[in-house]
């Protein structure tokens, strides 16, 4: 889930997609602006995306991360 600053959006959905491991990226109405889905071999990579690459594009405001056990 990412949050970006206002007016946004859809400029990010762009960069957020040509990341590694980012097999799909949404905007979305509610309290965040993007649904991202990231699947890579180990969990490690997924939260690198998150926590590092995602958090790095101008303007990321917040994210926050969910992780799927199945």
């Amino acid at each position: 889930m990412v949050k970006a600053a206002s007016g946004h959006a859809e400029p990010l959905l762009e960069a957020v997609r040509s990341l590694e491991h980012i097999d799909e990226a949404h905007v979305v109405a509610g309290d965040f602006d993007l649904v991202v889905e990231a699947d890579a071999p180990e969990v490690y990579d997924v939260i690198h995306s998150a926590a590092t690459k995602i958090r790095a594009l101008g303007d990321v405001t917040d994210t926050k991360t969910y992780v799927c056990l199945e």
